[in-house]
């Protein structure tokens, strides 16, 4: 638990939701667990399309407030956690490499370090 499934680099002004709906083509999960950043009528509607609960909790300044499952949304410190111990590696935290292809393939090198311990 806590492994990533998928890593696509994306240019830093980019934003995250942008590439959600391309992250998950290819899997079926049961529950999106994604942060505020993520909240978004669209792609909720794309996670529920593919039978899976969209566990986001919904923008403040939201006219609706969706409901979402807190106790579920607590896993996503896991991601947090992943993240935590793959900047322990320099090359990641710091991003040496300048081309997208080079970073992405340190992050997988770090990503196994942290799965291996």
């Amino acid at each position: 638990m806590g492994h990533p499934a998928e890593l696509t680099p994306t240019a830093g002004q980019e934003s995250d939701i942008g590439q959600a709906e391309t992250l998950l083509a290819d899997h079926e999960p049961e529950a999106v667990i994604a942060d505020k950043g993520y909240d978004s009528a669209a792609f909720v509607a794309v996670i529920q399309s593919r039978g899976a609960a969209a566990v986001i909790p919904p923008k403040s300044n939201r006219i609706e407030q969706r409901e979402y499952d807190r106790h579920t949304y607590k896993e996503r410190n896991w991601v947090e956690r992943f993240w935590s111990k793959a900047k322990q590696f320099r090359r990641v935290a710091t991003r040496y490499e300048k081309k997208g292809a080079n970073f992405l393939a340190f992050v997988h090198v770090a990503a196994i370090m942290v799965m291996l311990q």
